[in-house]
């Protein structure tokens, strides 16, 4: 009589798991179903329905984690900032940051991690939930999976700067240098940083590193001469010998990227510029009447350079 009974509470184990087993089989069917479905709506940009239907297919089958992310970007593109403040807008966002984390927390594809962590620092920047205390830990995280990837250490520093943490802000681009140091564009990057923060001669510092590791490229000579005429031009603090040093430092510049380059109409009409500058500033009229023929000239030419660079190009 036991052993009957042992045999019909088997019995009932068995019917109950292959009653579970049969479920979440079909689960993990229905949520390949619609997940191509989702998939649909979603490339022509239907991100409601997209979303209801990725929701279905992270309740058929948990485990299906690509559809984390997607379920978040359709919450997230149904957000608008313009609507900020409006109750099913923000709840569009909350969603989309919800499900944006779970797909950090537990997908296994990096590259798909790695998009949720940058799409989660951007639904927390200024034009939708505007909470950087929120940004700063993923993207050190960021930083941490990928540590040779410059964009992250980019973007930490101007979350950083964008709150007035100006140290904080140059350390993390050095440490971007230190870790690139052969990557033009992280001297980029710190130029545009020390020049939006009224540092002049670091700006100029970073622009002929920059310039160094492209000894050949004549736009990083370009560069060099565009900045000087800037400060030269527009800052009124100066002194007549310092207008005049970086009058001349501007001309050496452009120089260079003209004998890399010599139908470099930009730099010839950057030369043409500065000359006129100098001859502002000189004393003697001789010197001032040809420095403007000069600089008629390659004004000339730069034009001319144009119009073929137009002409070609239609």
């Amino acid at each position: 009589m036991q052993k009957r009974s042992v045999v019909a509470k088997l019995a009932v184990i068995i019917v109950v798991a292959l009653s579970l087993t049969s479920c979440e089989y079909y689960g993990v069917l229905q949520a390949r179903k619609v997940w191509k479905d989702a998939n649909a709506m979603y490339q022509r940009s239907d991100f409601e329905g997209a979303a209801e239907a990725y929701e279905e297919v992270v309740a058929n089958d948990p485990s299906f984690t690509y559809a984390l992310f997607y379920l978040a970007n359709s919450y997230d593109n149904l957000y608008k900032p313009g609507r900020r403040g409006e109750a099913d807008n923000d709840a569009y966002l909350e969603r989309a940051i919800k499900y944006y984390r779970l797909s950090v927390e537990r997908e296994q594809d990096p590259a798909i991690k790695n998009l949720a962590m940058q799409f989660l620092v951007a639904a927390y920047g200024p034009d939708k939930m505007n909470d950087p205390n929120q940004s700063e830990p993923i993207l050190l995280q960021m930083i941490e999976l990928d540590p040779q990837n410059p964009d992250n250490y980019f973007k930490l520093a101007q979350l950083y700067e964008e709150a007035g943490q100006y140290e904080l802000s140059e350390q993390t681009l050095l440490k971007a240098r230190e870790i690139r140091p052969d990557d033009t564009v992280v001297y980029l990057q710190l130029a545009a940083f020390y020049n939006r923060n009224d540092e002049f001669e670091k700006t100029i510092e970073a622009l002929q590193e920059r310039a160094a590791r492209e000894p050949t490229n004549p736009e990083a000579f370009y560069s060099i001469g565009t900045y000087y005429w800037e400060k030269a031009f527009r800052d009124f603090r100066l002194t007549e010998n310092d207008k005049r040093q970086y009058v001349m430092a501007g001309l050496e510049a452009v120089d260079k990227a003209i004998a890399l380059k010599a139908d470099y109409a930009e730099a010839l009409t950057y030369k043409n510029i500065l000359l006129r500058m100098q001859a502002n500033m000189e004393k003697d009229l001789d010197k001032q009447r040809a420095l403007i023929a000069q600089a008629d000239e390659l004004r000339s030419r730069a034009e001319q350079l144009m119009k073929q660079k137009t002409a070609g190009v239609s």
